[in-house]
C-alpha cells in the first residue's frame, strides 16, 4: 500500500504573488499537490502556471484539453514557456467565496536521468454559480530538465492568489 506523507500545507492568510513549497526531500517516488485557490485578477478564469526550481525560462511546455460550460472541448499545446499550465483557477469576477481546484501528480521527480513531466486536472466556476457555469481542463507538462525537483512554485499569470488559498504536497512512496 502506498504512504502518503504531507511534506508542505499553507493556508494563504493574505494575498499572495505565488505559493512555493519547502525544501522538497529527494526520498520519495513521487510528488502529490492539491490546491484550492483563488485570484484577484479581474476574470472568471485565472490562469495558473506551475514552476519547478525557481527556473523562469522557456524549459516547459504543457498539452490542454478543456471543457466549458457553453462548449463541449477544446485543445491547446504551447511550448518555450515560463511554467507548465494553464491550469485554471477562479478570477475575482467569479461567485464570491468560490475557489478553483488543481490536482496535480508528479511521478519520478527526484530522477535525474529523465525529464520531468506531470498530469493536472483543474476547474473553476464562472460568475454564476447556480446555473452550473465553470472551466475543466485536464493539463499534461513537460520540464526540460533531468534535475530532481526541490520545489515547487505555482502562480497566476496575473493578479495574487487570495486570502484562504490552501496548498498541499504530498510525497509518495510505493509499497516496500
Amino acid at each position: 500500500m502506498a504512504c502518503w506523507n504531507v511534506i508542505d500545507h499553507e493556508e494563504l492568510t493574505g494575498s499572495a504573488a505565488s505559493w512555493t513549497s519547502v525544501t522538497i526531500p529527494s526520498t520519495y517516488d513521487h510528488l502529490h499537490l492539491v490546491v484550492s485557490a483563488r485570484t484577484d485578477d479581474s476574470v472568471d478564469y485565472a490562469a495558473t502556471l506551475i514552476q519547478f526550481n525557481g527556473d523562469t525560462g522557456g524549459n516547459y511546455s504543457s498539452t490542454d484539453l478543456y471543457t466549458f460550460s457553453s462548449f463541449a472541448l477544446g485543445t491547446g499545446r504551447t511550448s518555450g514557456i515560463s511554467g507548465i499550465g494553464y491550469a485554471m483557477l477562479s478570477g475575482a469576477t467569479t461567485t464570491a467565496d468560490t475557489f478553483g481546484i488543481m490536482d496535480v501528480w508528479i511521478p519520478n521527480y527526484a530522477n535525474t536521468s529523465n525529464y520531468k513531466s506531470l498530469t493536472c486536472n483543474s476547474a473553476a466556476v464562472n460568475t454564476d454559480s447556480t446555473s452550473g457555469n465553470f472551466q475543466s481542463r485536464v493539463s499534461a507538462g513537460m520540464w526540460s530538465s533531468t534535475a530532481a525537483i526541490t520545489s515547487v512554485k505555482v502562480l497566476p499569470n496575473s493578479g495574487n492568489l487570495v486570502q484562504y488559498s490552501s496548498f498541499t504536497l504530498y510525497g509518495i512512496n510505493g509499497a516496500g
